[in-house]
């Protein structure tokens, strides 16, 4: 089978099956494994992928995705263009894990779907086990300008949840939104957490949360409690999530103490 991948999460899902072999293009921001998509084509960006790139290939499959605002007319251009594809939009992480099964049956690999969730879930501990104390809430950053944190309808609530903290949207019904900066004064999150998009994590700088105007007084800057972890490991639904879940599994850890 010729597959053609236009986003990140589903490459990192295919070559975790074993399926790697498949991939005859990628997008241009799909950067794991390095081995395996080095020299493979690239068809654009995942908002804008070109079609005639992908035709080019003869896929019998494109994997696409509507994880973000944008992604719905990638699929009109699919359609358009007559290619066979799926789309998943994951919310929770159980949707991750349908997902990953999901994408196996059409590559056949479904034996090796379960070994995946099974590490998944295996290292998605629940570390909520202390309620003897308020479990720390974590403001997750994936943009510094305006802030944009994730909501309830995110695979991001779960983690946060598991890793024994508390997400500051955890009760608006959004994927994510932006906040006033007096919104994030009213939160007060006791921790920050920068997991910017498209920004490569030796860029993120705690300095633009730590001097922002505004903020000195809240719990996170004052504390010095301004963490990083890579958006690969949180924004990308995809079996790397179990490196963002001891990311935050750590930083909590590491404040309880």
């Amino acid at each position: 089978m010729r597959v053609v991948s236009l986003n990140c999460s589903n490459t990192e899902i295919v070559c975790a099956l074993g399926r790697g072999d498949m991939l005859v293009g990628v997008d241009d921001h799909s950067d794991f494994p390095p081995d395996i998509l080095r020299a493979l084509p690239r068809v654009g960006p995942d908002l804008e992928p070109d079609m005639a790139r992908i035709r080019a290939l003869a896929p019998d499959l494109v994997l696409a995705s509507l994880t973000v605002p944008g992604h719905e007319k990638v699929l009109e251009n699919l359609d358009v263009a007559g290619f066979e594809y799926l789309a998943p939009e994951p919310i929770t992480l159980d949707d991750v894990y349908s997902d990953v099964r999901r994408i196996a049956r059409a590559l056949n690999a479904g034996d090796e779907a379960e070994g995946v969730v099974a590490r998944m879930r295996e290292a998605m501990i629940d570390n909520t086990a202390d309620r003897n104390r308020r479990p720390p809430s974590i403001l997750v950053q994936w943009w510094p300008k305006p802030v944009i944190t994730p909501g309830r309808l995110s695979w991001v609530d779960d983690i946060i949840r598991l890793a024994g903290a508390s997400n500051p949207l955890g009760d608006d019904n959004v994927k994510s939104r932006p906040l006033e900066n007096s919104e994030v004064r009213d939160l007060d999150p006791d921790i920050i957490v920068m997991s910017w998009c498209g920004v490569e994590p030796r860029k993120y700088r705690a300095d633009v949360i730590y001097d922002k105007p505004g903020w000195s007084d809240l719990q996170a800057v004052r504390n010095r409690r301004v963490y990083t972890v890579p958006e690969a490991y949180l924004g990308r639904p995809s079996p790397r999530l179990i490196n963002g879940s001891r990311a935050l599994r750590s930083i909590v850890e590491t404040v309880g103490r």
